[in-house]
Formats: structure tokens, C-alpha cells, sequence
């Protein structure tokens, strides 16, 4: 069997849309599943405006075409969007291809972070896109409800994974050798927050918060000179993967998720693997991962969240991930594919 995607969101981007893509196409070649991912730099492109790592493809439909009738997929899975998504939607249209569509993004919120657009007209764009999607992909059924409340058609959950061999709490320094933390060096306890640097992550909120202890900031993006420059007191650690990851999140004491915008949140499960509690305003994506009292805090009030989370004994971080596994992940996925003619 084959299976293109369509996504704007690819190659050298660090995201959450990527980082699941990636994880997707691993699981898939396991149950000897084809995969191709168009990404923009299949294509011409420019950056896009403040995100000079995102590229947007320019006038892509010819040369999306040749892809999709030589490789000849099985089913056909559009994840963005932007221009590729947009272009692979009216091909597929025109040649009366079936496909499915994914939900990546709160962009009713996100747009409001930048532009004053009023919600209503945004997620009328946002149906007119998806409406001709025979299943449209969500990972969590409290954007389910969101997203039926506004008119969504054809909605199926595709929830998210994480690699609990590489985040888990065995990780984490030893009391009785602190010198072996990451952060052995800062004042206690330690705030962490891990995500793209950007206007939409609500970094700021978390940043300004009066609190005892350190806050590490795990990331890049268009707004991270800014915060620099602004929270001087914040450790800014830049872009960290792998085992480096790993550690900084299991030597932490607290996750904070100051965001709005997500429908999921990878970051969240992959703190809680790590053993670390995680304080998050009562959002979607959030609401759907954490077990209040738990293994985290929901609040409005975020330093309350935090404050409550230092008091938290992380011993059954891990039963609360049992439903959060890549392979689990894929099989969704398919399970919501259709075929293509």
C-alpha cells in the first residue's frame, strides 16, 4: 500500500506537525506501508514572513500533479493549510481524488495573537477547506466539540504518541549526586518550558510570573532574541534533541505550558514520560492530556498551577500514558484513511 502527504510543515522544521509526521512514516514503514511526504522544498519558495525557517511553496499545482500521478498513492492525506495544502485540495477536487484532511492548529486563535480578525471569518475558511475532506483528523475530543460547535463535518480523533524509552524519569539526576542535574548550577526548583519561541506560545505569561526558582526557556524561534533581551534572569537554552532532551526535561521540577493556540501539545506528554508535572491554562489540548490533580495542574492562573505542582508525587505519571504510543498513533491514522478513487 502507498500513502502521500501533503504538508507545509516539513523538512527543517522543528514543530509539533513535523515531529508527528516523522514518527507517523517510521510506525507506517514497520507494517510495510509506503510513504511519501511532500514538503515545500519539493518546490520553489519564499520564507515566510518572521518565520524565515518555514518556506512557502510558490505556484506548486504542476509540479504537485507530476508528484501525485507517479508515485500513484493508494490514499491521499493533506495535512496543512497553507500554499501545498490548498494546491493538493484542488487537484484532488478536479480529478475526483477522495482524501483526507488533519487539524494541526487552533488558527482562530492564532490568528487573533497577530491579526485582529474576527474568529467567525476564519473558521469559515477553515470549513470551506476541510468541507470536501472525507474524514477530518483531530487529536483530541475536546477540539472535537470545539470544532462541531462551529459546523465541522466528518471528524475522527488521530491523537499523538511519545517514545517513553527516551523521555522517562530514570533519567533524572540522583539527590544524592545534584551535580549530575542540568540546571545544578541554578536556583531551585526548575521551570521549564520546551516549544517553538513564538507570539502565539503565550511565553510571556510564564516569563512575567513573580515565582521562586529558575526559568529555562527550551527552543528557537522568531521571538527568541526578543525574550533575551527582555527576561535576562531566563536561562535560554536554544533548540535540544535526543538523549540532551531527554535530561533537561526528567531534571526539571515543573512543565509549564503557558499556550492557547494547541490542539495537542507533544510537549506535554513528553514531560509527563519524563515524571515532570505539568502546569497549563484549562485549554484545549491541555484538558485532554492532564489528569488535574494528577500529574498536573489546570488554572487560570498559572502560577497557582505551578505552585500546585511542586507539592505533586509523580508516581503515576506513567499509568496516565498508556493511551499515548506511536504505534497506537499510525494505526488511527490508517483506520482513518480512505481510498483514494
Amino acid at each position: 500500500m502507498k500513502v502521500l502527504i501533503i504538508s507545509d510543515a516539513w523538512d527543517s522544521q522543528v514543530n509539533g506537525v513535523v515531529k508527528t509526521l516523522r514518527n507517523l512514516k517510521n510506525e507506517l514503514s514497520k507494517m510495510d506501508i509506503k510513504v511519501k511526504i511532500v514538503g515545500p522544498s519539493n518546490f520553489i519558495g519564499v520564507p515566510l514572513i518572521g518565520y524565515k525557517e518555514i518556506k512557502l511553496a510558490l505556484f506548486p499545482r504542476r509540479k504537485l500533479l507530476r508528484i501525485i500521478k507517479n508515485f500513484n498513492p493508494d490514499s491521499l492525506h493533506i495535512a496543512t493549510e497553507g500554499p501545498l495544502g490548498l494546491s493538493a485540495r484542488r487537484i484532488a477536487i478536479k480529478y475526483k481524488m477522495r482524501f483526507t484532511t488533519s487539524y494541526h492548529t487552533n488558527f482562530p486563535d492564532y490568528v487573533a495573537a497577530r491579526i485582529p480578525i474576527p474568529k467567525n471569518l476564519v473558521y469559515k475558511g477553515l470549513k470551506w477547506f476541510h468541507r470536501k475532506s472525507h474524514k477530518v483528523m483531530i487529536p483530541t475530543p475536546s477540539l472535537e466539540i470545539e470544532l462541531l460547535s462551529n459546523g465541522f463535518k466528518n471528524l475522527s480523533i488521530w491523537t499523538r504518541g511519545v517514545d517513553t524509552s527516551l523521555f522517562n524519569p530514570q533519567k533524572r539526576f540522583s539527590d544524592k549526586c545534584p551535580t549530575k542535574s542540568s540546571y545544578y548550577r541554578f536556583k531551585k526548583p526548575i521551570l521549564l518550558y520546551v516549544g517553538r519561541v513564538s507570539i502565539e506560545k503565550n511565553i510571556p505569561n510564564f516569563l512575567d510570573l513573580d515565582i521562586e526558582g529558575t526559568k529555562v526557556v527550551i527552543g528557537e524561534g522568531p521571538e527568541l532574541k526578543n525574550l533575551m533581551k527582555k527576561y535576562p534572569e531566563t536561562i535560554f537554552l536554544g533548540a535540544q534533541f535526543g538523549e540532551a532532551l531527554a535530561k533537561f526535561y526528567a531534571d526539571a521540577d515543573v512543565f509549564v505550558f503557558p499556550s492557547k493556540t494547541d490542539t495537542f501539545g507533544l510537549v506535554i506528554v513528553e514531560a509527563l514520560a519524563s515524571g515532570l508535572p505539568v502546569a497549563a491554562y484549562p485549554t484545549t489540548g491541555p484538558i485532554d492530556i492532564i489528569d488535574h490533580d494528577v500529574n498536573g495542574f489546570l488554572d487560570e492562573d498559572l502560577k497557582n498551577a505551578i505552585l500546585k505542582c511542586l507539592i505533586l508525587k509523580n508516581d503515576k505519571f506513567q499509568e496516565t500514558l498508556k493511551m499515548y504510543s506511536w504505534k497506537v498513533s499510525a494505526k488511527q491514522f490508517m483506520n482513518n484513511m480512505v481510498t483514494i478513487h
